[in-house]
């Protein structure tokens, strides 16, 4: 039993007929071949494409080309930023398992 497929009913709502759904966003009308959930379908691959994106931290860029005056102000600066996200993250974390 824990083996089966889960299969349900929907009705297409462009033939209006009724077909076997798997409760799935690709699932196809029987009848006329179109989607049974293009709502779905939609949310799936938006949901698809954020998943793909993936977050960026933007730190300040220390070039090759800068000399060594801006080149120490711009680690410090960057050291600052990693410190910040560093001691954010460990907030979060604090709130978080205080929460729970």
């Amino acid at each position: 039993m824990p083996d089966e497929e889960l299969v349900s009913t929907k009705k297409c709502p462009h033939c209006q007929q009724w077909s076997s759904w798997r409760l799935q966003p690709t699932d196809r009308c029987e009848h006329c071949g179109q989607l049974l959930d293009p709502q779905g379908h939609s949310r799936a691959q938006e949901q698809a494409a954020a998943a793909q994106q993936k977050p960026t931290i933007r730190l300040l860029e220390v070039g090759p080309e800068d000399k060594g005056f801006t080149r120490f102000w711009k680690t410090m600066v960057r050291g600052g930023q990693l410190l910040f996200i560093a001691l954010m993250g460990f907030f979060i974390w604090l709130v978080t398992a205080i929460a729970s």
